[in-house]
């Protein structure tokens, strides 16, 4: 715990002079109280329970100080609180490998059924937007609050040849910031080029923008979720770069062999092989996590984690207000008893 204005603290140095003071109060009292008395009509007068009694109403008002004087310094602690979160993109492999089915019942079917069961776990004001890529990446759905629509959209996912991780990191952060200008043509070979493409002529150029910290940004995150490695399209860590200098935090979930296996799809043998390191450099690159998931329950573990670490999160906050409060509630308390044992306060 820290404190913005810790000066308030020196004065917890009076603390240990209001007890020296009560102290002797209290034996100044009792030697006036022996003067007028002989001892045995004190002690029958003051019995045990009523001796411990008469010290609990001001031990009390001294916690109240305590705490007012803590509350004074402005106390600051890493507390967690609901997050801000409020657009989330799911982007799901839809490549061939997606097809085996040594996550049963096969790959696709059970990032389909978690990713549902994700998005019924979010509160219902989180938008949620549905990116699937294979040898591209489009956006299946755009960010939106309906739960119906987006399952429609992981519904409806048809299987298509290669892989561009690096892609789908684009059209995410493309879906996200849509004023932003990113664009995939402005990665590769051809971003290098002077011309601009016909297709683009006459469209403003890309919005300048300062880079912020990683994982800064948190009104949004990726989720991405893949078997296989990059075979085509942008470079994976080149758009990983993008989404640091936003501050989106890509998470990365893989899914199926690390060691890989040989699948075959339309007529065709391929050996997919899960690249965990590049996925493991695209959640640290962006203050992020890497998850694996060798089975579909591991899947909906994993899913599961990510709901609650991206509806609520530990961000320090200012807690004057709760030191406050406890001290209110120990006056009150100690006033209360004085008077309900005593007939007057302290």
């Amino acid at each position: 715990m820290t404190f913005l204005w810790p000066q308030f603290l020196w004065l917890l140095a009076a603390i240990p002079l209001l007890v020296l003071l009560y102290v002797w109060l209290m034996r100044r009292k009792k030697k006036l109280a022996l003067r007028y008395a002989s001892l045995s009509i004190v002690r029958e007068a003051m019995g045990a329970g009523q001796a411990v009694r008469r010290h609990i109403p001001p031990l009390l008002f001294l916690l109240a100080l305590v705490a007012m004087l803590i509350a004074a310094a402005r106390p600051m602690a890493v507390v967690v609180l609901p997050s801000n979160q409020q657009t989330i993109i799911l982007a799901m492999d839809v490549s061939g490998s997606m097809r085996a089915a040594d996550v049963l019942p096969n790959r696709l079917v059970a990032a389909q059924e978690a990713a549902k069961s994700f998005i019924k776990e979010l509160p219902r004001t989180v938008k949620v937007g549905i990116v699937a890529f294979a040898g591209s990446a489009q956006v299946a759905q755009l960010p939106t609050t309906n739960r119906e629509d987006l399952v429609t959209a992981i519904d409806s996912f048809q299987l298509q040849r290669a892989t561009a991780t690096g892609n789908a990191i684009v059209v995410s952060l493309a879906t996200l910031f849509p004023d932003a200008g990113i664009d995939i043509s402005d990665f590769g070979p051809q971003s290098r080029e002077r011309g601009v493409p016909i297709d683009r002529a006459g469209k403003a150029p890309p919005k300048e923008f300062t880079p912020v910290p990683p994982g800064s940004y948190t009104s949004a995150a990726i989720i991405m979720l893949t078997d296989g490695q990059r075979t085509t399209g942008v470079d994976p860590l080149d758009a990983a770069k993008v989404a640091a200098e936003r501050g989106v935090r890509v998470y990365t979930v893989g899914i199926g062999t690390v060691d890989g296996e040989t699948i075959g799809f339309e007529g065709w043998s391929m050996r997919v092989r899960l690249d965990e390191e590049t996925l493991k450099a695209i959640a640290n690159k962006t203050q992020a996590e890497y998850f694996y998931a060798g089975t579909a329950n591991d899947l909906k573990k994993v899913y599961n984690t990510l709901s609650s670490r991206l509806t609520v999160e530990k961000k320090e906050t200012e807690i004057s207000a709760l030191f406050a409060m406890g001290a209110a509630a120990l006056a009150l308390l100690s006033a209360g008893l004085s008077l309900l044992w005593f007939n007057r306060i302290l």
